[in-house]
């Protein structure tokens, strides 16, 4: 495991006891930002703890967060995302994770989603495979499916539009696991595609280099392999081109 890689952990680890430590308080302050999405105290105080943590590590190094934006600049970049999941995470809804991902030199080189309510954390380092297992443990490798069809499979909706319900209509099964959830369950060979329609660069950056790594592969709705198109697709790489033909077609 490299050193980046044993940060990012580390990194989780410290908002994992912020956000846990929040979760399902009775008090917790909860507001509303101009987009209308939620976001808590805990979504803050998590980012600030992340931002701490890795300035002392790796001070020359550029943060863009979902809470607090860009901060730096530079060939090394980390994208945070403290909760993604924060209107499950305000309702009790246990299905929720901090993201945290590195890209150097343009290049996303890890990830990691860690989601301790779950008791289940992801991670993947470029041209080591991708891992899963408790928080704080060595995890097991995952790899995506070998279904070579979207009839003989299971594909995850973030949201239900036009284009996903054409996808829903050709699969064997469909379901609205959403979020950073559906893309892990690719990543584990549980589901074969996960869609979201609309994600901001935080949401995707951290979940690329895990479905690449467990075999799969992440795109655009239009097959481009960029996260800032404000959607994606993951999916165990066989019906890719499936599913990016019937989000194209009429």
């Amino acid at each position: 495991m490299g050193f980046d890689l044993e940060l990012a952990l580390a990194a989780v680890d410290i908002a994992d006891r912020v956000t846990l430590s929040a979760f399902r308080r009775a008090d917790l302050l909860v507001s509303t930002k101009e987009d209308e999405t939620p976001v808590t105290e805990a979504d803050r105080g998590a980012e600030l703890a992340v931002r701490r943590f890795l300035a002392e590590q790796r001070p020359a190094d550029a943060i863009l967060g979902e809470e607090m934006g860009n901060e730096g600049g530079g060939t090394r970049r980390w994208y945070v995302d403290p909760i993604d999941g924060t209107a499950n995470y305000v309702r009790g809804i246990p299905i929720w994770a901090t993201l945290l991902g590195l890209e150097v030199d343009g290049h996303m080189q890890l990830g990691v989603v860690s989601a301790p309510a779950l008791g289940r954390r992801w991670w993947a380092q470029r041209g080591e495979g991708a891992f899963a297992g408790p928080p704080g443990q060595q995890g097991e490798p995952v790899g995506v499916s070998r279904i070579p069809r979207l009839a003989d499979g299971q594909v995850s909706l973030g949201d239900v539009t036009e284009q996903l319900v054409r996808v829903a209509a050709r699969a064997k099964r469909d379901r609205g696991f959403g979020d950073f959830w559906q893309h892990m369950l690719v990543a584990e060979g549980a589901c074969e595609a996960g869609l979201d329609p609309v994600v901001s660069i935080w949401d995707v950056a951290p979940l690329q280099v895990i479905v690449e790594e467990a075999g799969g592969k992440f795109t655009d709705f239009a097959g481009r392999a960029r996260l800032d198109s404000g959607n994606a697709v993951s999916s165990n790489g066989l019906v890719h081109d499936e599913v990016i033909a019937l989000l194209s077609g009429p």
